[in-house]
């Protein structure tokens, strides 16, 4: 518990403390937002502020959860090492992608496939590695079942053999990911929304890891009468300390990102965190889960799908293309609907707390009436 404490109190501080001299540099190094011609006008007031804020909270949350392991004295484990490796995976492929941008000043840095090229990489390496390394139970940091609130056991990827088995897990591991990180991406469009919600996605995970951590089939002092709700989830514990060393770092920078923002996370951040969220619903076995507790992430990127695909329909249909908003992804609808920045921000993440309550909820709910 004290780890856990620890973690997340030097990331909090380390972004808290340093994200102004990381503003500083960046505005040396000319890393300045570049702002689309066809988004709101408000927002071109934002031009040129800082941008690949990722860097700061990644940073961060490595430099929380190694110096808490360090004074505790506590080994690191394969669980943490691959969500921190993802996390720092994914910050690659965004820093690459925002480095385009700000050199070549305008919104599109990677092509759109090899950005995708770049996350299914990073999903790969850490889909392979999850499957190898088996503890001293025999169990490796993710299993072979799609998973819910715990792995469903009629949902076996490898019930036609080992080699349909892998190529399925790598499938659905690069879905995760891609997904998560690209609705992480797209909620990222107001100053703090996407530090916002993230944080309490993340929080969830500290809550699930510390529980399973209690309940796990592996430790001694289980109560019996209960014994048959125990967890079969490698090294939960450290799950919940590289979750609570992300939540911290992000509240940290979140004093910086919040309106009005002087450093933006950009893709480096968000392919980032989003890439964290896959890892940490694929190692504790909550993979499902993650469609509630990431719900709004969800809700945004739909918004896109949905215009794209109507508009597209439409023009089709009509020789020219109709939009349902104003303009997605859906927090732009509403500040052309006329409401403040602030408003959207603060109202979306009451609905992204939401969202993780039910989550979260419902993880609990599950272990109380099993």
């Amino acid at each position: 518990m004290i780890v856990l404490l620890l973690a997340g109190g030097f990331s909090l501080a380390f972004t808290l403390l340093t994200t102004p001299l990381w503003i500083r540099l960046f505005k040396r190094l000319g890393w300045g937002q570049f702002i689309r011609d066809d988004g709101p006008q408000t927002h071109h007031t934002k031009r040129g502020t800082p941008t690949m804020g990722g860097i700061v909270f990644i940073t961060g949350t490595v430099f929380g959860y190694l110096v808490a392991h360090l004074i505790m004295d506590v080994p690191w484990t394969g669980v943490a090492v691959l969500v921190l490796g993802m996390m720092v995976g994914l910050g690659i492929v965004g820093f690459v992608d925002d480095f385009l941008k700000t050199r070549k000043q305008r919104s599109l840095g990677l092509g759109g496939w090899s950005k995708v090229v770049g996350q299914a990489i990073v999903a790969t390496v850490f889909a392979v590695l999850a499957l190898n390394f088996p503890d001293e139970n025999g169990l490796t940091p993710a299993s072979g079942y799609i998973s819910f609130v715990r792995d469903l056991p009629w949902l076996d990827l490898f019930t036609f053999g080992p080699v349909i088995g892998v190529i399925l897990f790598l499938l659905w591991v690069n879905l995760i990911t891609i997904s998560a990180s690209n609705g992480v991406n797209v909620a990222d469009g107001l100053d703090g929304l996407a530090t916002g919600a993230s944080i309490f996605a993340v929080s969830a995970y500290i809550f699930i890891g510390f529980w399973q951590f209690n309940q796990s089939c592996f430790n001694e002092n289980i109560d019996l009468d209960v014994a048959f709700k125990c967890y079969v989830v490698r090294d939960p514990i450290d799950l919940a300390v590289v979750a609570a060393a992300i939540a911290g770092s992000l509240v940290g920078f979140l004093w910086w990102n919040t309106s009005p923002a002087q450093l933006f996370m950009g893709d480096t951040g968000s392919l980032a965190l989003g890439g964290a969220l896959a890892a940490l619903a694929i190692l504790s076995r909550t993979e499902l889960l993650l469609v509630i507790i990431g719900g709004l992430f969800i809700i945004t990127t739909g918004s896109v799908i949905l215009q794209r695909a109507y508009f597209k329909l439409t023009k089709w249909r009509y020789g020219q293309g109709r939009r349902i908003f104003l303009m997605s992804p859906l927090h732009h609808h509403f500040e052309l609907k006329g409401w403040a920045e602030i408003t959207v921000v603060v109202r979306f993440w009451l609905i992204a707390a939401l969202f993780v309550a039910a989550g979260v909820g419902t993880f609990y709910l599950e272990w109380a009436i099993r």
